[in-house]
């Protein structure tokens, strides 16, 4: 018998689950409910989350509230006779009376307690982390602060960006999220050590400013936030490509330390960077070699 379950989810991240859920024979997706169409682009146009697009698709039914808190959903939810409610980057804190209907199962892209909030996955870059994963949890009315059912582990790799970490923690969310869904009975829940728990909060352009203090803080905000909002200098200069040279020395912060044909390293008050490329205002990204000719900075000059 196929395990009828609702979905709510907004993004890239969430479209990855519902994919996968709408692949898998032994499960109906019966509900979307997803956030509303979003302006988008300078011509602002109305555009759908992906989620919705992939519901259209495949025939699903498909909400759209401003907030589940203020509209009525708990009846048509109850007639749907959902096995389980899956939300996945949903964007919205669902009502105890939503909760009450079926396991709600949340899947959130840290290893919990650690990094609960908007953000877990550059959370994890900005840390300078190993190791992050998805845990699979029994929601309740707080910020991801609800009941363990389950988690995987993923291992960083030292040079991984954002939005491939995304990518990774996409495929075993997804992966996850049948496991619980056929195997739910057999787990153990947890509660959560609420002593252990650390926070993330929403990305904002601002957070992308960057100045030349640590060499490894730099490139872990770089990894961070690429390709969104990007690190860029006081002066407005995005680094677009970079590397971490050396984490140990101390130099001149922004001093320019060495040029080579396709990069140049530049000094921090601790540690060093390879930079291949930068975007200076108003301009498309260029190589490294390009902007340092149209500048004339050489060696002992300073990148600003």
């Amino acid at each position: 018998m196929q395990k009828r379950v609702v979905f709510m989810g907004t993004p890239d991240y969430a479209d990855k689950i519902l994919e996968a859920l709408i692949a898998d024979k032994d499960i109906e997706v019966v509900a979307l409910f997803t956030q509303p169409d979003k302006p988008v682009g300078r011509k602002k146009v109305l555009t759908p989350p992906p989620t919705k697009l992939r519901a259209e698709a495949s025939d699903i039914p498909i909400y759209q509230p401003q907030s589940l808190k203020k509209e009525n959903y708990e009846l048509e939810i109850v007639a749907m006779e959902p096995d389980f409610i899956v939300v996945a980057a949903f964007g919205q804190i669902l009502p105890q009376s939503i909760l009450d209907i079926a396991p709600c199962i949340n899947l959130h892209a840290s290893l919990l307690p650690a990094y609960r909030g908007a953000s877990p996955i550059q959370q994890s870059l900005l840390e300078g982390d190993k190791q992050t994963g998805v845990t699979a949890m029994l929601m309740d009315v707080g910020m991801d602060t609800g009941d363990i059912i389950t988690m995987e582990t993923f291992d960083i790799p030292s040079d991984m960006l954002s939005f491939e970490l995304f990518d990774a923690l996409t495929e075993v969310a997804a992966n996850l999220t049948l496991k619980v869904l056929h195997n739910f009975d057999s787990f153990s829940i947890q509660a959560q050590d609420d002593s252990q728990a650390t926070y993330c909060k929403k990305i904002q352009k601002s957070d992308g400013e960057v100045s030349f203090d640590s060499a490894e803080k730099l490139f872990n905000r770089y990894r961070a936030f690429t390709p969104w909002p990007g690190v860029y200098l006081k002066s407005g200069l995005k680094l677009k490509k970079m590397a971490l040279a050396n984490v140990n020395g101390h130099y001149e912060a922004g001093k320019i330390l060495k040029i080579e044909k396709e990069f140049i390293e530049v000094g921090c008050q601790e540690g060093s960077l390879y930079i291949y490329a930068v975007q200076p205002i108003s301009k498309k990204e260029m190589e490294i070699s390009s902007f340092l000719n149209g500048q004339r900075l050489d060696v002992n000059d300073y990148l600003a």
